[in-house]
């Protein structure tokens, strides 16, 4: 079944209103009809619900809400990506793969090897963008949850809000002694984590920024022998962690 968010605000009863753009897609791209089943979810309590067509008109759809599901697809690991800022059609991809693979929040993170820089005029579009894309692919996934795509920050930034995680990992391609596999070991997974994973962009982290990083209490990990594209290096990060934590 295809799934939709929607807002409390949508939900009356047992009764839920589609709008926007996801009519379009319903009505004229899925060519779902009366009748037809999909599900719901609530983006303020994150909410799965079964319902079923009732009414199809040219700027809403109203739809029965059948039951609600019980079983989650979200992770009991919140991750968080910071991600150097690359080029614009990677960063579409790890936001697109990352949503996929349960990612919480993305970051763009300006850092001194990116190459991409983006102005304050075109932040706030590319933000939007972002968030759209993230959107789709947690329809695509079947996702309780849409991930955010925040304000461009820097290394700075993600130092004075270090300890609001349990642990940062900071991917590096220098380091010789920590591996990811190791670090993810260690961690205690009773309670629910939240982990905040950093990747560099094209040019990789520089070595001052990982110091920065070290200090404010993040953990530098290798992620193998071979050197990862900045587009392929997060989501084995998250891979990893859906083996470790969830598989």
């Amino acid at each position: 079944m295809h799934k939709f968010f929607i807002t409390q605000d949508q939900i009356e009863k047992n009764t839920a209103k589609i709008l926007g753009e996801d009519v379009k897609h319903i009505a004229n791209v899925l060519r779902l009809k009366r009748s037809d089943d999909i599900i719901i979810c609530n983006k303020d309590t994150n909410y799965s619900y079964e319902a079923k067509i009732n009414e199809i008109a040219k700027e809403y759809i109203i739809c029965d809400i059948i039951k609600i599901i019980d079983k989650t697809v979200e992770s009991n690991v919140s991750v968080d990506i910071f991600q150097g800022l690359p080029k614009m059609d990677k960063m579409e991809y790890i936001i697109q793969k990352a949503t996929e693979l349960g990612v919480k929040n993305i970051y763009p993170v300006s850092m001194e090897r990116c190459i991409v820089k983006i102005d304050k005029k075109s932040e706030m579009k590319k933000i939007e963008r972002w968030n759209k894309i993230a959107e789709a692919a947690a329809k695509q996934s079947k996702r309780d949850f849409i991930p955010k795509v925040e304000n461009i920050i820097n290394i700075e930034n993600i130092c004075q809000n270090a300890k609001k995680y349990d642990i940062i990992i900071v991917a590096y391609e220098n380091e010789n002694k920590n591996t990811l596999k190791t670090v993810l070991k260690k961690l205690d997974v009773q309670n629910k984590l939240k982990i905040g994973v950093i990747i560099g962009p094209e040019g990789g982290i520089a070595e001052n920024e990982v110091k920065e990083l070290s200090k404010a209490g993040a953990i530098i990990a290798s992620l193998g022998n071979r050197i990862l594209r900045t587009e392929t290096a997060s989501l084995v990060v998250l891979s990893d962690i859906i083996y470790e934590f969830e598989l």
